[in-house]
């Protein structure tokens, strides 16, 4: 039977095996990876990517089945708000000048990538 701390392990390493999937996705439609789990006192951000004058915050899910449902539908009104002020946190720090922002849910469901682009 599987403790706690290796069932959180093995959370861990899905989420982020998940997250450089949607990350070669992303540079394979032509951005570039700004930041990756970017952390600050209220909360983290999976993936910060730019193209052109743009920046993309992804909040990525990752699953093996479809048991919970779909991925993407994890992410609810409260996720969103939080990523909104993330989003705008990072923004202040990194100093980045941009004309738009953009926040994309990216679902990882047995090994297949599906992104949905300005979800909100």
């Amino acid at each position: 039977m599987a403790t706690d701390s290796t069932t959180d392990r093995s959370r861990q390493a899905l989420g982020a095996w998940g997250e450089a999937k949607v990350a070669r996705w992303y540079e394979a439609h032509g951005y570039e990876v700004l930041d990756r789990n970017w952390r600050c006192a209220r909360g983290e951000i999976d993936l910060v990517l730019g193209r052109r004058n743009e920046v993309v915050i992804v909040e990525v899910k990752t699953r093996t089945n479809d048991r919970f449902g779909v991925p993407a539908l994890a992410v609810g009104r409260a996720k969103q708000a939080r990523l909104r002020r993330l989003g705008a946190a990072w923004l202040a720090e990194h100093h980045v000048g941009v004309e738009q922002v953009r926040f994309d849910v990216a679902s990882v469901l047995a090994g297949e990538v599906s992104v949905i682009e300005a979800a909100f």
